[in-house]
């Protein structure tokens, strides 16, 4: 007699733990979200979000933070990425390892060591709040930028360079016509893994002596006053925030710049 076990029962401890820990939190915040105070329904709280020039202030400050550090991440990993992959030096890994090595160092040392350096490059951090934490931000998410441009150029056929100057391309036309295109899918990972972070990643600017508000502190700031409704709110905003920016920036187009690199 055959065993009635299938594969499927081995997704079923995953759909648990979504369910425990992804859904039925989400739908708390929901809940929230479209209630006040008193527990009548309603869409008070995004009205109050969005009339308030504060709360838009901070979406505001926390998209542009986000913008400049990725960025600034993707100005410095692109070419460090593109130089280790197209070498011919064969200690790529221990390259590779000493970029991404701050990864394993733990992230308040990290924070603070760095403080430290610019304490003794300005004397005093808040002069320059924004600039400063663009540093953090930057110094802190560079290593998630390189890793999967690094990965996807590593992965290119170098063939297809070659074809692309047998057809008369020079270097520029073939970096801009073949292997930029085909590097795409991990520059989007890249994009993805520093940009939604930056948004809410508020520690940085507190250890840096930055004052001002990103979504994740006023979050953080509702929740401590004890105030659900509006913490559920902006979460359920940034939650939305992210969705849409993933269905954009991501999406089908990483496939399409594979099956689409090419010199004509």
């Amino acid at each position: 007699m055959k065993g009635t076990f299938q594969r499927k029962y081995l997704g079923i401890p995953y759909a648990l733990y979504l369910l425990v820990f992804v859904i039925m939190p989400l739908i708390v915040i929901v809940k929230y979200a479209f209630t006040d105070a008193s527990g009548r329904p309603g869409i008070g709280n995004f009205i109050n979000f969005f009339t308030d020039p504060n709360t838009l202030g901070t979406l505001v400050y926390s998209l542009f933070l986000a913008f400049a550090t990725t960025m600034i991440c993707l100005l410095i990993a692109y070419p460090a990425a593109y130089c280790l992959a197209m070498s011919k030096i064969s200690s790529k890994g221990a390259i590779l390892m000493l970029m991404i090595m701050p990864m394993w160092i733990n992230f308040t040392l990290r924070i603070t060591a760095l403080k430290e350096l610019l304490t003794m490059i300005e004397g005093n951090l808040a002069l320059h709040p924004f600039a400063n934490s663009v540093i953090g931000m930057t110094y802190d998410f560079l290593p998630f930028m390189i890793l999967p441009i690094y990965n996807q150029i590593s992965r290119i056929d170098k063939s297809l360079l070659e074809a692309a100057s047998d057809l008369g391309a020079d270097q520029v036309q073939a970096f801009l016509r073949v292997l930029l295109p085909l590097s795409m899918p991990g520059v989007i990972s890249g994009i993805s893994m520093v940009f939604l972070p930056a948004m809410t990643n508020y520690v940085v600017l507190d250890m840096l002596y930055n004052s001002t508000y990103i979504m994740g502190s006023l979050i953080g700031s509702y929740f401590s006053a004890y105030d659900w409704h509006g913490g559920s709110t902006i979460s359920l905003i940034l939650l939305v925030i992210i969705c849409i920016f993933t269905l954009v920036v991501g999406g089908d187009e990483g496939e399409k710049n594979v099956r689409g690199g090419s010199v004509l």
